[in-house]
């Protein structure tokens, strides 16, 4: 697992108007060394962290050493949040979580691009708080980025997703336990009826579910290594997401000249499948280049960090194909 890293940015500008002062972003490398092999950035979701790969990395089955993005060729970037507790930096809580918007992140993520001297980037990753990040990245630079990924998300909060980060919000501001008991209200919406009754059969012992226990083990996981004021914060970035900035859809999507390559969940009970059929049908309609997969699971929003040889399939044309097409272009430009 490569070291986690930091870069000191002198201040960061909010949508707010407000302004944060010597911002500590961190982030983790993996691959070939930033500068000599093509870019890919992937974005954590809402608990996650930098580490993608290698010892703990959250998408190991996916991103490494000949693995579908293959880490002898690519470099992969992850940033961490700040604030989400992974980079141990205390000042970088934000306790003034409604400041803050996933536009924000993005802005700040393209800063720690340019310091690194990272210009184009073949892939623009992320799952479900990371993709609606990723969103606002495209949009924010629509011309630097070649394939634009965003799983299990879409490139705004629903009523639906609103309702329920505020629920959250309500959860972690009035519970004697918030982080614990927010955790237990989210799962629910991150697996399915169907994936929790596969997973127990209503299994107990002297009255005590199975299902119980699993909840409160979560809850409790959650707490040991999450804050209260990093919990705030991942929600409120939730809540946020929207690329319009109150404009129209497809005038800021037709500006994004990466390939948009779709990915829902059949079963997701939070970023919902129809959501992402809708974007697939307006952009295709406006003429960006777009496709549409879906992952099929019973495990609902969870799946795009469960079924991983589903997301295998659909990323190898991207990954693969695309790779080759790239070194064979890279080789003619260079030919004397």
């Amino acid at each position: 697992m490569p070291d986690v890293k930091n870069i000191i940015l002198p201040y960061w500008q909010l949508e707010s108007g407000k302004e944060l002062q010597l911002v500590t972003l961190s982030y983790q490398a993996f691959g070939p060394k930033i500068g000599t092999a093509p870019i890919i950035v992937v974005n954590h979701a809402l608990t996650g962290n930098s580490n993608v790969s290698g010892t703990n990395g959250w998408w190991n089955d996916l991103i490494g050493n000949a693995k579908t993005i293959d880490t002898r060729h690519f470099t992969v970037i992850a940033f961490n949040t700040p604030g989400n507790g992974y980079d141990g930096i205390a000042q970088n809580l934000i306790h003034d979580y409604m400041d803050v918007t996933a536009e924000d992140v993005a802005k700040l993520f393209w800063q720690g691009l340019n310091i690194l001297g990272v210009g184009k980037l073949f892939a623009l990753i992320g799952g479900s708080l990371g993709g609606g990040i990723a969103w606002h990245m495209a949009a924010l630079e629509p011309e630097r980025t070649e394939h634009l990924i965003p799983i299990a998300t879409d490139w705004k909060a629903t009523d639906w997703v609103v309702a329920n980060t505020l629920v959250q919000e309500r959860i972690l501001n009035n519970s004697t336990n918030p982080i614990a008991d927010a955790r237990l209200h989210a799962m629910l919406l991150y697996r399915t009826p169907q994936s929790l009754q596969q997973r127990f059969n209503r299994k107990n012992l002297d009255g005590i579910y199975d299902i119980e226990l699993w909840l409160d083990k979560h809850g409790k996981k959650l707490e040991n290594r999450f804050t209260l004021p990093s919990y705030k914060l991942m929600n409120q970035l939730l809540r946020t997401i929207d690329i319009t900035r109150k404009k129209n859809f497809l005038a800021a999507a037709k500006r994004i000249k990466a390939k948009v390559h779709l990915i829902a969940v059949d079963t997701d009970l939070l970023f919902t499948a129809d959501e992402t059929q809708i974007t697939y049908v307006s952009l295709k309609a406006a003429g960006v280049s777009v496709t549409y997969n879906e992952i099929r699971s019973v495990h609902g929003h969870d799946a795009f960090l469960i079924e991983h040889l589903q997301l295998g399939r659909i990323f190898k044309p991207v990954f693969e194909e695309n790779y080759t097409k790239f070194h064979e272009e890279s080789a003619k430009e260079h030919k004397v």
